[in-house]
């Protein structure tokens, strides 16, 4: 039985009015670049069906779709979604791409994916229902496929503004128990992972990432 959960939909739709106003701001806001932990991860695989979870402006599933992988790509933000789907035909790549405007913590799919990822799931000042997406998404892995969650495991950078600063990263453990796994999965990885980024003016800085990435057996 579906119930309404009217605070659930307040959070969704503050969240969406945050980030469809955060998007505006600019043509693009992210790199477009793919993030390095799922670059390493999905190198080592062989392509099949990809899922990213708050995928925004498309940059991971271009990059997975360049790799031979079928991809689609899910984020609140209609925005994003529509640069998402843009850029993939720029890129010629669009027949390997789908794009879906969504929120995350209603979403689902009887679609089956070899690799999973959620990069950089983290929305602040406005909250999503992070916890449930991460456990939900461990229903959309096939036999044999993997989970990859990707976070700022601290402040990305120093000049923060005061509505972020208190803000509190999750940590691998945390992450790992969110998706509350059973016999049937393999931990991979559950660790820090340091790593140099590229600030918005070029300059580099040294980051840390939380990453967990398990298997379904």
């Amino acid at each position: 039985m579906h119930t309404h959960d009217d605070s659930a939909a307040s959070a969704s739709g503050s969240a969406r009015t945050w980030w469809e106003a955060r998007y505006a701001e600019h043509d693009g806001i992210w790199s477009g670049q793919v993030n390095a932990v799922l670059a390493d991860v999905a190198s080592s695989l062989p392509p099949g069906r990809a899922l990213d979870l708050g995928c925004g402006e498309g940059g991971d599933v271009l990059w997975l779709a360049g790799e031979g992988w079928d991809v689609t790509g899910v984020d609140l933000s209609v925005t994003a979604i529509t640069r998402g789907s843009r850029a993939a035909v720029a890129a010629g790549v669009e027949e390997r791409t789908a794009f879906v405007a969504a929120d995350l913590g209603a979403w689902t799919t009887a679609a089956r994916f070899d690799l999973v990822t959620a990069s950089f799931l983290q929305s602040w000042p406005v909250t999503i229902p992070r916890e449930r997406i991460l456990h939900q998404a461990t229903g959309f892995v096939a036999p044999g496929g993997r989970l990859l969650v990707t976070a700022h495991a601290a402040p990305p950078h120093d000049e923060l503004p005061e509505d972020l600063r208190a803000y509190r990263f999750p940590t691998p453990a945390e992450d790992l128990a969110a998706l509350a796994l059973g016999a049937e999965w393999e931990v991979v990885a559950a660790e820090l992972r340091p790593r140099t980024a590229t600030t918005p003016d070029g300059s580099l800085r040294d980051v840390v990432d939380s990453v967990v990435l398990v298997r379904r057996l």
